[in-house]
Order: structure tokens, then C-alpha cells, then sequence
């Protein structure tokens, strides 16, 4: 007993040096060629060592069948990595692991890493890209984590740059404050990293990014050159102004090039849902919507079930956590229901995703109708997808689709999926997916299947609206293995 005691950590250590070793590796790539590494969707940039450890352990979930992907798998893909002046990539160095198992032929783990990532081999020099200046108009709870994720991204600086961020004064000592919810958040914890405020300037600089604070009650009136920002990026997280007339006010703006929306656009507005109808962005756009956290989570899983089954018609039912615009206790409010206390009640209101799916789906016009639920949780909501097929099928080749599509689909940073008895809704605070499937919840009899999906209609949402970003920007690098 005592020797396999001694066995079991002495593994334990030699997997912890070899995650320490990994550690500088992805930060070298990150830096000096924006190569993002990724174990099976789980990054590995400013990761400890045990959450490394923790994202080899995950993978076993993704690859099915049993098999164990160990950092002595994966060591030898980055140190490889590491050696070949590579441009910039999104590299999933687990799948690139298993792939070597499998498919190697014979090569030694550095021609074959040579061999898969040809694409960007030798092309560090071409990662010379000025970056793009960004500017957050609003900074709420989509406006922080859009700036969480921006700062975390940075890398080089010459991707996205997020330059600004415009507010009304709201007190004396508004700056602190605004630095203050950056730095502390109740649902997504702690800021990681280092802020500074310098009242002086107006400025907030989080981890060597220098923000300017503007403060402005009208979008007309703002000159954002004078602040050296140029050819920017703006995203309207405020929800004022969700037509074209409205958001073109940014568009006069000294400064200002393209504008996002994080709410469904209305009118001829294109609503984006990432993985799903990005490539509809032209350059000629110059404002578009990333529509709705609901859109984003349910249109990913109905393209993959219309794709294979045929979706005849359905139904979507929210069950959303509480948003902003509700009331802590009851008083006045304009929409039905939404003055009763969201702490206390379960609220039906209206949600317009099932129309909206729509617009980024066109073949799901006229099919879905959709309503929901507000409950009492700050973060983390549900989709319930009541769904009559063409096809008949059974729960075991439902989900088995999905896992598949969660790991090897172009929608894999759209869904992912689960299979757990045990999760509940605070398991998918921080999910960088739009959507999780919760396979131990499937129900399915003959052409009528149900679906459960997950969604941090906070963290999540704002991942996918900044993958909006990256693309309008052209900041979006290949992905590999492919």
C-alpha cells in the first residue's frame, strides 16, 4: 500500500513539472506569435498549473471513448510548437495530441506538427497587424465582461485594442467606481489582473491597457480622435438605440468606423449569430446586431438538429435569470409583470428569440413560437427546445450527434455539451460557449425530441459578441487542428 501511496504522487509531481514547464510555452506563443492554445476548448493562456492539469482531465469527457490525454501527450506538441516561428493561430494542442496517436504515419512528433500547422509555419513576421482601437459605449454587466475579455486577449496589441469607455458621470467620484465593479464582480469574481485609476486623466489602465473614460449623455457630441482613437470599433451595450437611425449617431462621431449592437437589432438590421451566419458580414456593413443571449444559445443546437433530423416546427421556453431591468421589489414598471420583485418571483414575460432565430436561420421562419420565464438567480439561464422532426431518432444518437458536433463541428465554440447527472445552473458561470447541452436531460420518442441547454446568458453571450468583433476586425485567426 505504502509503495503504490508513494507511486501515485510521485506521478502527481511529474505531471506538475511538466505543467510548469508548459506554462512559459503558451505564454512565449501568445506573446510573440498570438498563438491561443486550447486543451479540447479549455485555453491555456495565464492558466496555473492546476487548471491545466484540471483541462487534461476534462478532455477524457470530449474524446469518448476511455482514453486519458496526459501533459505527456501534449508537452511535446507545444515544445514543437515553440520552435517554429509560427504566425497566428488558434491551436487545440489536446486534439493535436490525439490526432498524433492515430494519424502520425511514421512521423516523429515534430514533422507532424510541422505538417498540421503549415499554414502559419515560418509566417511570425506577418503578425504585424496595427490592431483595432474599440470603444465600449456603456459599461454594465455586458459592457465589464466584454472589457474582462478584451484586456485578457490583448496579447501583443495587435488584435483588438480596447481603448475607451463612455458613460454618464453618475458622482464626484464616478471613476473609482467604474474601476471598482471592473475589479469586483458578485456573479464572475475577481478581475485577474491589476487596475489603476488616475482621476487626473480620466483614465483606468487593467493590465497595461490604458482606457480612456469619457463622459457623455449624448453619442453626437463625442470626438474620440482627440483621445488618439482612430478607425475604431464601437459596441452599443446600452440598449438605447436599437435601429439603424439610432446607432448611426455613433457613425458621425469623429473616429468611429463600425458599430456592434449587443441586443437584436430591429428593421433590416443583420442579426449575427457567431458560428452560424458570420460570414454574411460585409465590409459595407457598418452596423450590426449580435442579436440576443437566447438567440445566440438556441440557434447553434437548432442548425445541428435541422441539419441532420429536419426540424418540422416547435417551441422555446426560457428560464432566464433576472435581469437589470427588472425590479427588486415591486413598483411601476412599463412591461407586464416585470414591477413585481425578481428576487421573489418566477415572472413570465415575453422573449423574442424564436422570431429572431430567424434572422440569422432563415429556414426556421414560421416554425418556432417562444416564451419565458424569469427566475430568481442572477446568472445562468435555460433553453428548453420542444422540437417535431422529419426524421425519427432515438436519445443515444441524439446526444452522440451532439457530442460530436461539441467537439469536432465548426460549431464547437458555439456548443458544448454535458453528461451529468449532478450539474445545476451555477456549473456553467464563466462558460465561453453560447450554448451547453445537457445530455442527461435529452428526451426523445419516435420525431419528438426536447432539449436542454445551458447558457451564462452573461459571460457566454459576451464571448460570442466578441468573436462578432474579431471578425468584422479580421482579427480572427485560423484554427487547427482543422
Amino acid at each position: 500500500m505504502t509503495q503504490k501511496t508513494d507511486q501515485c504522487l510521485g506521478e502527481w509531481i511529474d505531471r506538475e513539472a511538466l505543467a510548469e514547464a508548459m506554462i512559459p510555452l503558451v505564454g512565449q506563443l501568445y506573446r510573440n506569435n498570438n498563438v491561443i492554445t486550447s486543451i479540447y476548448g479549455r485555453g491555456l493562456i495565464n492558466r496555473s498549473v492546476i487548471a491545466i492539469l484540471k483541462a487534461h482531465r476534462f478532455a477524457r469527457h470530449r474524446i469518448g471513448d476511455g482514453t486519458e490525454l496526459t501533459v505527456h501527450d501534449t508537452y511535446p506538441v507545444l515544445k514543437a510548437m515553440s520552435e517554429l516561428d509560427l504566425g497566428a493561430a488558434s491551436v487545440d494542442i489536446g486534439k493535436l495530441a490525439i490526432k498524433f496517436k492515430t494519424e502520425a504515419n511514421g512521423r516523429d512528433i515534430e514533422q507532424f506538427v510541422r505538417d498540421e500547422l503549415a499554414e502559419v509555419v515560418g509566417k511570425g513576421e506577418s503578425n504585424l497587424h496595427q490592431g483595432t482601437d474599440v470603444v465600449l459605449y456603456g459599461f454594465g454587466r455586458i459592457g465589464r465582461l466584454l472589457a474582462r475579455i478584451l484586456i485578457e486577449k490583448t496579447g501583443a496589441g495587435d488584435g483588438l485594442r480596447l481603448r475607451a469607455i463612455v458613460v454618464r458621470k453618475g458622482a464626484d467620484n464616478d471613476l473609482v467606481k467604474r474601476a471598482s465593479l471592473l475589479r469586483r464582480d458578485s456573479v464572475h469574481g475577481s478581475f485577474d489582473g491589476t487596475i489603476l485609476v488616475d482621476e487626473e486623466n480620466n483614465t483606468i489602465t487593467a493590465n497595461g491597457n490604458l482606457i480612456q473614460v469619457i463622459y457623455s449623455n449624448d453619442p453626437k457630441t463625442v470626438d474620440y480622435t482627440q483621445y488618439g482613437i482612430k478607425n475604431a470599433l464601437l459596441v452599443d451595450n446600452t440598449g438605447r438605440w436599437r435601429d439603424e437611425e439610432g446607432l448611426s449617431q455613433h457613425l458621425g462621431c469623429p473616429g468611429i468606423d463600425r458599430v456592434v449592437l449587443t441586443a437584436p437589432g430591429k428593421g433590416d438590421l443583420k442579426n449575427i449569430v457567431h458560428g452560424i451566419n458570420h460570414t454574411d458580414i460585409t465590409p459595407d456593413d457598418k452596423i450590426i446586431s449580435a442579436a440576443s443571449c437566447t438567440t445566440n444559445a438556441i440557434v447553434p443546437v437548432l442548425k445541428a438538429i435541422d441539419d441532420k433530423f429536419g426540424i418540422v416546427n416547435g417551441h422555446v421556453e426560457t428560464v432566464h435569470s433576472y435581469t437589470n431591468d427588472q425590479n427588486l421589489i415591486d413598483n411601476f414598471h412599463k412591461g407586464s409583470r416585470r414591477g413585481r420583485s425578481a428576487p421573489l418571483n418566477m415572472v413570465i414575460t415575453e422573449t423574442g428569440a424564436a422570431t429572431a432565430a430567424a434572422k440569422a436561420l432563415p429556414v426556421l421562419k414560421g416554425k418556432l413560437t417562444g416564451n419565458a420565464i424569469r427566475v430568481p438567480t442572477p446568472n445562468v439561464s435555460m433553453a428548453i427546445l420542444n422540437l417535431n422532426l422529419e426524421k425519427s431518432t432515438d436519445r443515444d444518437e441524439v446526444n452522440e450527434y451532439l457530442r460530436q458536433m461539441a467537439m469536432h463541428s465548426d460549431l464547437q465554440k458555439q456548443i458544448d455539451y454535458v453528461c451529468s447527472q449532478e450539474v445545476v445552473s451555477t456549473d456553467f458561470v464563466g462558460s465561453r460557449h453560447a450554448g451547453v447541452v445537457d445530455a442527461e436531460a435529452t428526451i426523445c420518442t419516435d420525431n419528438r425530441v426536447i432539449l436542454y441547454v445551458w447558457y451564462d446568458n452573461e459571460y457566454g453571450y459576451s464571448c460570442q459578441v466578441v468573436r462578432v468583433m474579431e471578425d468584422i476586425a479580421g482579427v480572427n485567426p485560423p484554427a487547427f487542428p482543422q
